[in-house]
């Protein structure tokens, strides 16, 4: 038998007309009809239009929001020598070198939201492609977190920067801040995601706010 819907449900359901938003009308109706009692994180999902099962449709890569995400991330850098310095000057919350491919390998710990990583210690970082692959931790030269310029990585991270990698469905599924963000400030961040990705040749996307569903044309 079928779950009904929640009242909050019913009742934001009936606020979305079953047609096409532009993101200026979608973001400031997601923002009227939430009902949680804490800020939530809202998401944009972009249908691309993609086959990733070829490689050259395969999209991947990092937008830098320009009004954050209301939330600051907990950074690792993986470095050794000088880097270290750098990168705690630069506000990471953990840094360390070998001994912190260790404690990654022995205890499983995963208590930060993003991985740096300078070039030479990658072979060590690599080992640990089990534990933070599957949770989209691991350190890549094209999202710029494998890098000897861990000062600027972690404050792009720190500042907002977002990395995007197109599902088995050819969606990319991202934050763009909380609702108690001002709705310019989410349209421009939303539309930040849109622009970082397209290319001439690929079909316009259609993007969706998580919970209100109304659909937006960037």
């Amino acid at each position: 038998m079928a779950r009904k819907p929640g009242k909050h449900y019913q009742s934001a359901a009936k606020q979305v007309e079953a047609r096409e938003y532009t993101l200026d009308q979608a973001v400031p109706l997601l923002q009227k009809i939430k009902y949680a009692k804490f800020d939530e994180t809202v998401e944009v999902h972009l249908r691309l239009g993609v086959d990733p099962k070829h490689a050259d449709q395969m999209v991947r890569g990092t937008v830098l929001m320009p009004n954050g995400l209301g939330k600051s991330k907990k950074v690792l850098v993986i470095a050794g020598g000088d880097k270290q310095k750098e990168a705690e000057e630069a506000g990471a919350d953990f840094v360390g070198g070998e001994e912190m491919v260790t404690k990654i390998q022995t205890e499983n710990w995963t208590d930060f939201d993003a991985v740096v990583a300078t070039p030479d210690m990658m072979r060590s970082v690599g080992k640990l492609g089990k534990v933070l692959g599957p949770r989209g931790l691991m350190p890549n030269p094209k999202t710029g977190t494998v890098t000897v310029d861990v000062a600027k990585a972690v404050r792009e991270v720190k500042a907002g920067k977002v990395e995007f990698r197109v599902d088995k469905t050819g969606i990319i599924h991202a934050p763009v801040g909380k609702t108690s963000f001002a709705s310019d400030k989410l349209v421009e961040n939303a539309a930040s995601l849109s622009r970082r990705w397209s290319k001439p040749n690929r079909r316009r996307p259609r993007a969706s706010t998580s919970r209100a569903r109304p659909y937006a044309r960037p």
